[in-house]
């Protein structure tokens, strides 16, 4: 018989435990810069050398960081369903952790490309430096969606919110579009667990399941509420 379909929807809160904090808890700023100043087009063209300056450091808590019992828990579901991730973070825990389905909605910060070509990437794990060109000779820069720029992988992410049997909604405040307007997609009788210490504004959709908790916690108990005596 084939596996059920989950839709997991990630966000920061999920890596949160790991380490690795989110500019939303901090009153606007992340690690102590304003976003503006360091995640935008405009900070990219002001203060390339700055921005770069921000990401390499990013990159190295990344891979400092490791995945939690969180991250771990979603790839152990692989064995009992049809996992599919949808994450707005650009850390790689959930790969990691060995999750095998994941699409990155914001990019990923292992991977830079050319300011002239956003289709061809290049792994990183070292530091991008002011000079460092691609072969067409555009300078790199992250792999990351800034504010203000589009986010091409939402038209990946919408047919799989809409084929989930089951959702998962997990670290995340909803409150960066459009992301948080997948939640849309996914079909009204399909039941839709949260995980959050703070339950975000989710009951305008149906078959709701609130679990009011850190997200490692909360897989505890999702996994006991999902498998029973599997």
């Amino acid at each position: 018989m084939a596996k059920q379909k989950l839709v997991v929807l990630t966000g920061a809160g999920i890596s949160a435990e790991s380490g690795l904090r989110t500019f939303r808890d901090s009153d606007g700023l992340w690690e102590g810069y304003n976003i503006e100043d360091v995640a935008t087009p405009r900070a990219w063209r002001r203060d390339p050398a700055l921005v770069l300056d921000f990401y390499n450091m990013r990159r190295r808590d990344v891979l400092a960081a490791q995945p939690n019992t969180a991250h771990k828990a979603l790839a152990d579901l692989q064995q009992h369903f049809d996992v599919h991730i949808v994450t707005q973070n650009i850390d790689d825990l959930h790969e990691r952790a060995g999750s095998t389905n994941v699409l990155h909605l914001h990019g990923e910060i292992i991977k830079m490309r050319s300011e002239r070509n956003e289709h061809q990437l290049y792994p990183i794990t070292g530091d991008i430096k002011l000079g460092d060109k691609s072969p067409e000779g555009g300078q790199y820069r992250p792999h990351v969606v800034w504010f203000e720029e589009p986010v091409p992988m939402i038209e990946q992410a919408i047919p799989i919110m809409y084929d989930a049997d089951i959702f998962l909604l997990i670290g995340t405040s909803l409150a960066v579009y459009p992301a948080a307007g997948l939640v849309d997609y996914v079909q009204p009788r399909v039941k839709k667990y949260v995980i959050d210490k703070k339950i975000p504004h989710v009951y305008r959709y149906e078959n709701i399941v609130p679990i009011e908790l850190p997200a490692t916690e909360g897989m505890v108990r999702l996994k006991e509420m999902l498998l029973g005596n599997k």
